[in-house]
């Protein structure tokens, strides 16, 4: 039991200290689970034989981060990824595996083994490309959404592949598996007779042995009763336990689901996460899926961590020094492969530059259902045992380089690419009263109010999906910098009347702001901030209104809760009234007191007056919720009910 408890307190310990200082670093929180798998495994030495198998437990966390990403699709968004899924899917692996198969043909002999290795490389590391994704945001752009297709079309194709790789039997290969089982056989056939009833039930399954028409009736049965029992029985049952209110069992029960689908999924030999998978898109829709994601998040960060850190435990450093330069070879070549079919294949599909570079980086590695497939290949004599150890340290080092290369995406192609687009501007041929720089979110719904007020207005955005997104609605906008002169002069810079800065990069408004206010200075500038910080330094840089995007949202948020709790809408205007006059009131107080180049946590003076200034919105609106009417507040809404019995008193 000991035994059991120090190897829990390693890997806790490992996780704990080593991911907040890489998060902290910039590394992310996969690289730090894989440095801190290598330090406590082939450095320290801390953990060693139960490695493997504590791998094959800990990758049920790549299960349940496919039905944590089922929950986030809808059937109707998923079979609009059809073409991707089906086209930038099927040919990656094809493409990368007949690649990596011809070579492999070359340089091993066997024909049968180069298809194996072909198909187990061709994989991508679903657990650590769609944690990084959802870590670093990107899931929701195109990039994002064309790796996910690859990745889910991949976990399809393992049912093939796994169908396979019993035909490409290697017949010298056979043989040696053939005599050495002999051999191991007879030494163990007491033994095997002793444990043979308790071992039966180790390899269940509801396929063994049916013919092929069968065989392919029970799987589809067993599809027919993921998506109908999804559909129609968990509803039912979820609402029985929810009227329990014991949080707890709910969560037993959200596992209870996982882990079934799970089981049926291996009984009739497919993969299991392409199964939660399909649960998690039927569950889309419920009204539990809230529910089930916070209580399954934990559980799949937890062994998602601990699959990362047996990677890094699992690295034969032995072997790597041994055979350092072919292991090197064969990885940079392996990602070289992988990243040139999938440029061609972004190509192909017309992803965009940031996108482009974000779908190639991000699926270059080999991932860990490799590990499945070549203990699966080496176990059927298609691979020799000794190229399976190379080959594993492949895998493991090409996953382990994956988070460097987002890395480099973040700090080496991005700024690139935005220093220079990849596409020209668009020829601007209108002019307008007011020039918009961003057609996001913000841009958007000031560009409708003013065209509904009949203002001629011109639109600039340096993101081309934005601009076809505005171009589809019937607005017109033009791809290009709004930093830049000739596109200003193009778009009647010198007669608009008022410029609004509405881009969503902070460094970039400011610049902008402080240009336009030293080059056009009767200009009026209109200018979005993320944040205070952000209003003071758009204010600084010349901008004559800088407006917080979420602050109406929010006053707007906390009003309706009131309303919500019973206060009368009457009083709750008043109130709002109130607090914003006083916000706007205390900001330029605060103003003098900020400073740009001091944060804010080390700005005594500024953190006493802000502590000032809440404890000053409690008894300021509390008197005003105490006034009487005003002419400004007359007419918005009836008086309360009964109001006149006072008058008649």
């Amino acid at each position: 039991m000991s035994g059991v408890l120090f190897q829990v307190f390693v890997y806790l310990c490992a996780a704990v200290v080593a991911v907040p200082v890489a998060k902290r670093l910039g590394l992310g929180s996969v690289l730090g689970y894989l440095i801190a798998g290598i330090a406590i495994g082939p450095v320290l030495g801390i953990v060693g034989a139960e490695t493997e198998q504590l791998q094959h437990f800990a990758e049920f966390g790549v299960v349940l981060m496919l039905f944590l990403v089922g929950l986030e699709l809808k059937p109707q968004l998923l079979w609009q990824m059809r073409a991707r899924l089906l086209g930038l899917g099927g040919l990656q692996v094809l493409a990368s595996a007949g690649a990596i198969a011809a070579l492999g043909w070359l340089l091993l002999g066997h024909w049968q083994t180069a298809v194996a290795v072909g198909l187990l490389l061709a994989l991508s590391s679903t657990a650590i490309v769609l944690q990084t994704l959802t870590e670093k945001g990107l899931m929701g752009t195109e990039g994002g959404r064309a790796g996910f297709s690859v990745l889910l079309f991949q976990d399809v194709a393992m049912i093939p592949m796994l169908a396979l790789i019993p035909v490409l039997a290697v017949p010298e290969l056979s043989e040696i598996a053939q005599h050495a089982a002999g051999e191991a056989g007879h030494g163990a056939a007491g033994q095997g007779a002793r444990h043979g009833e308790a071992g039966a039930g180790a390899g269940l399954s509801l396929v063994d042995g049916l013919s092929g028409w069968s065989y392919a009736a029970v799987v589809l049965g067993a599809v027919a009763a993921v998506v109908l029992g999804g559909h129609f029985l968990t509803r039912p049952l979820f609402r029985f336990i929810a009227s329990s209110r014991l949080r707890e069992t709910f969560t037993a029960a959200a596992l209870l689901l996982v882990v079934g689908i799970a089981l049926l999924m291996t009984l009739v030999d497919l993969s299991p996460a392409l199964g939660t998978f399909l649960a998690g898109v039927v569950l889309a829709d419920s009204e539990f899926r809230h529910e089930l994601e916070s209580d399954i998040e934990p559980f799949k960060g937890l062994l998602l961590g601990l699959f990362f850190i047996t990677v890094g435990a699992g690295i034969d450093f032995g072997v790597l020094f041994g055979q350092l330069f072919t292991v090197l070879a064969l990885t940079v070549g392996l990602m070289t492969i992988k990243g040139g079919i999938l440029f061609g294949l972004g190509r192909l599909f017309r992803l965009r530059a940031a996108d482009h570079w974000l779908f190639t980086l991000s699926l270059a590695q080999a991932g860990e259902f490799g590990f499945v497939l070549l203990a699966f290949s080496t176990q059927n004599a298609v691979i020799p045992p000794e190229l399976g150890k190379l080959l594993s340290l492949v895998i493991a080092l090409s996953m382990l380089l994956t988070p460097v290369l987002f890395i480099g995406y973040d700090r080496l192609v991005l700024p690139r690419l935005r220093s220079a687009p990849d596409q020209p501007p668009d020829t601007i041929d209108e002019q307008g009263a007011v020039i918009i720089a961003g057609a996001g979110r913000f841009g958007q719904v000031v560009n409708r109010l003013l065209m509904a007020a009949g203002v001629r207005t011109v639109v600039l955005d340096h993101e081309a999906a934005n601009v076809e997104r505005m171009r589809q609605i019937g607005i017109r906008s033009f791809f290009g910098d709004a930093s830049r002169p000739d596109l200003l002069q193009a778009a009647g810079i010198e007669r608009a009347a008022a410029f609004v800065v509405a881009i969503d990069d902070r460094d970039r408004a400011v610049d902008l702001a402080e240009y336009l206010k030293r080059e056009y200075p009767d200009l009026c500038i209109v200018a979005r901030a993320f944040d205070v910080d952000h209003l003071y330094l758009l204010r600084t840089a010349g901008a004559d209104v800088a407006l917080r995007e979420v602050f109406d949202a929010s006053l707007e948020a906390g009003a309706a809760t009131l309303r919500a709790v019973g206060q009368h809408p009457f009083e709750v205007e008043k109130l709002k009234r109130a607090f914003r006059r006083h916000d706007l009131d205390t900001l330029d107080e605060l103003y003098e007191l900020w400073d740009q180049d001091l944060a804010f946590s080390k700005n005594r003076a500024l953190l006493e007056r802000v502590r000032a200034r809440t404890a000053a919105e409690l008894e300021i609106t509390a008197a005003d919720r105490s006034r009487l009417h005003d002419r400004t507040e007359r007419g918005w809404t009836p008086p309360p009910k009964g109001y006149t019995k006072e008058l008649d008193v």
